[in-house]
Parts: structure tokens; C-alpha cells; sequence
């Protein structure tokens, strides 16, 4: 997924410019542009054993507007570098953040049908939809262990619990203001919610299903959006749009330091030791050193791109 360490290649969802992205991985120099997709390309799920990817249409809004949402999950040929089909989630639309589960399925919010579609990968087909009980599911995370499923639910300001087994929507879980990212610890036992009004992480802790603590953002003066933990578990990375910056958080949430990159950051991906950031506001990827806390370098790739992996 975008936590991988792979060295064959590296992909980017170049969301501003309609298009997705073919990168070398040691030069950063773009290979291969893909295009011709319907509005928008949007995030990213990269399964490197099967030499796959998928990238969902939204649709030509934002979360919350909008008004002409897409149904359809691109599929990409790693290796060879190419769109190979589509996967046609209608009546389902608006699909947005996609997780393999542990159970070897693919995972699919459809926000504007506020549930979350199971996909087959070996054929390629919708073979369930789970109720997130959300007026527009935002974004999902999954337990290691396959249990439990979790969506955040941007504008009802709530975490919504799904038996994943049973595939049953178990309760909401609801929290001060509304959200705008969603990331899970390795142990299974803290969900972080990013706050979309102050720049602040709710901690959930999974037993009891309840807020046990907060954490406010330092150098970071806007709201946070995307949350995301090393593959190894010792970091999480939260990205502010408005602030422009990136924070690098031990799991323990005792020390933060928060880094200048480029414009509206947006999702990342973690490769040794280095932290990659998508800016879509300007057409930048900056690289963070991890062990040094620090900026490293950055480099220009498509109009704007929102979700990068390496495989």
C-alpha cells in the first residue's frame, strides 16, 4: 500500500491535473503521464504482489459538493505501466479512500452513498455493501487483526465502528467538531481522528469506543488533514493543507515537529528513511528525512498531485 518500500517503481495521483503519474524511483523524473479519465482522480491503493493499482473517480467536487459524482475504480498494470479496466461501483458513487483487508478484500468508501463497498479482486466485482450510518463516509482504516472497520464521517463530526466479519455497522463514535482524516495504530488500540476545524488530534481508544485524550498540533496555526503512521509504526505524519507543513509524531504523541513543504500537502508515503509528500496546490513532492526531523529536498510532478506510493 503507500507505506510500501519498494524500489521498482513509484506511482502519483496527479488529482489538479486529471492524471496519473509514472516516476522513476531513484531520480524522481516523470516516465509516464496517463490520461483521459473522467474528473477526478483522486487517492491511491497500491498492492505490489499482485503489480497492481487502483485509483477512484470522485467526481468534479469536494467532499460534501459534489454534485456529478463518479462510480468507477481504475485499475493500473504496474509493471507495464498502463490503465487496464475499470470497476463499475454503480448504484455506489463518489468512491474516495480504498484499503486492502486482511481478508485479501478491497475496502471503498462511497461517500455520497455513505457506505462502504467490498470488492472482490479476483474478479473485480462489488460483492457486498457495509452501512457507515454517515451522511458521506469520508475516509476508512482497518485492524490489523480484520475486526473491526473504521470510517470517519467528515461533516457529522463522528467515527462510524463496522463488524468487518459481519460486516455490520456497530455504533458511531462522536466527536467535538467535524474531521478530516482517520489513521489507526499498528496495536489496533488508537484511532486518530484529525480535527477539520482546529489543529487537533481526537484519540480514540478502540476498547471503549471513546475520546481518552487530544492533542493539539504545535507550529501548525490551521486545521490538519490527513494522518498517516510509519509501516513500522514508530512515526505518524499529519499533513495541514492550509498551514502548509507536516508534522512528524512519535506514536506516544509526546513530541512533535512540524515542517514547512509546499502548497495544500495532502497525502503521503513512507520509503526508508524518508517521508514523501504530495502538495497539490502547487505541483510539488517534498521529501522529508525522518531521522534528522528535517527538509531534505523537493521536486515538481504534475499540476497537483494528492496520493503517491512506491512498489
Amino acid at each position: 500500500m503507500n507505506e510500501t518500500n519498494g524500489t521498482r517503481g513509484f506511482i502519483a495521483v496527479d488529482k489538479m491535473g486529471g492524471k496519473v503519474l509514472f516516476l522513476n524511483p531513484t531520480t524522481y523524473a516523470t516516465e509516464v503521464v496517463l490520461e483521459g479519465f473522467p474528473r477526478t482522480v483522486h487517492e491511491l491503493l497500491v498492492i505490489p504482489e499482485t503489480g497492481l493499482a487502483y485509483v477512484p473517480i470522485f467526481g468534479d467536487g469536494i467532499h460534501g459538493r459534489n454534485p456529478n459524482p463518479g462510480h468507477l475504480l481504475c485499475i493500473f498494470d504496474l509493471i507495464n505501466r498502463k490503465h487496464v479496466g475499470d470497476i463499475d461501483l454503480r448504484p455506489y458513487i463518489a468512491p474516495h479512500t480504498l484499503r486492502l483487508g486482511p481478508d485479501g478484500l478491497i475496502y471503498i468508501t462511497c461517500e455520497n452513498s455513505a457506505v462502504v463497498a467490498v470488492i472482490d479482486r479476483r474478479t473485480h466485482t462489488v460483492i457486498d455493501v457495509i452501512d457507515s450510518g454517515s451522511t458521506n463516509g469520508h475516509r476508512l482504516v482497518i485492524a490489523p487483526d480484520g475486526r473491526r472497520l473504521y470510517t470517519e464521517n467528515e461533516e457529522d463530526g463522528t467515527v462510524s465502528v463496522i463488524d468487518l466479519p459481519n460486516r455490520k455497522l456497530l455504533g458511531k463514535i462522536k466527536t467535538p467538531r467535524a474531521l478530516a482524516g482517520i489513521a489507526l495504530s499498528a496495536d489496533g488500540r488508537t484511532v486518530v481522528a484529525v480535527d477539520d476545524e482546529e489543529p487537533t488530534l481526537f484519540l480514540i481508544d478502540t476498547a471503549s469506543e471513546s475520546i481518552a485524550g487530544t492533542v493539539r498540533l504545535e507550529g501548525v496555526p490551521e486545521a490538519a488533514q490527513i494522518a498517516r503512521y510509519s509501516p513500522d509504526n514508530s512515526l505518524i505524519g499529519v499533513t495541514s493543507l492550509k498551514s502548509g507543513t507536516v508534522s512528524l509524531i512519535d506514536p506516544a504523541f509526546r513530541e512533535q515537529t512540524a515542517i514547512k513543504v509546499g502548497r495544500q500537502p495532502m497525502d503521503m508515503a513512507f520509503h526508508g528513511d524518508e517521508l514523501f509528500v504530495a502538495c497539490q496546490g502547487d505541483g510539488s513532492v517534498h521529501v522529508i528525512d525522518i531521522p534528522q526531523r528535517r527538509h531534505k529536498t523537493s521536486f515538481a510532478a504534475g499540476t497537483g498531485c494528492e496520493s503517491l506510493a512506491f512498489f
